[in-house]
């Protein structure tokens, strides 16, 4: 029997642990002839542990229907709003700062984000995150 030959890739965020077949499943997985339920259950197998993180997920589609899942981890801004405490960034953030955190802490997460951020450098991906961060009104501090 050889490879079996797919025919979409599809990019989801959903939350762990609680995917329903509803919007934003069933639209992009439908299309394809996915069993959304089988689907559900075994995203929802996965990522029961990352109750309450919004992850990225890639789903592998074939050509016979069938589907492999491939988890990205936890978003990247999800995991700088935890890092600072706060529930969602700022309205202005070139005005108002809602949240900091510290340089030690954002190359830490360069350092784990690394192999998923287009960077060449953990330079590079520092800088990045600071972007995001400032976009977002969290203040990076020394």
């Amino acid at each position: 029997m050889g490879k079996k030959r797919e025919v979409a890739t599809v990019r989801l965020i959903l939350e762990g642990g609680s995917a329903t077949p509803g919007p934003p499943v069933g639209p992009a997985l439908g299309q394809h002839g996915v069993n959304l339920m089988e689907f559900v259950k075994t995203f929802n197998a996965l990522t029961a542990s990352m109750r309450g993180q919004q992850v990225r997920v890639l789903v592998h589609i074939y050509e016979d229907r069938t589907f492999s899942v491939e988890l990205k981890g936890p978003v990247t801004s999800f995991l700088l709003k935890q890092l600072a405490g706060i529930v969602k960034g700022s309205g202005t953030p070139n005005k108002e700062k809602v949240g900091k955190i510290s340089r030690a802490q954002l190359v830490e997460l360069a350092r784990q984000r690394m192999k998923d951020l287009n960077c060449d450098s953990l330079e590079a991906a520092v800088r990045t995150l600071e972007g995001q961060c400032k976009s977002m009104g969290i203040a990076v501090v020394d």
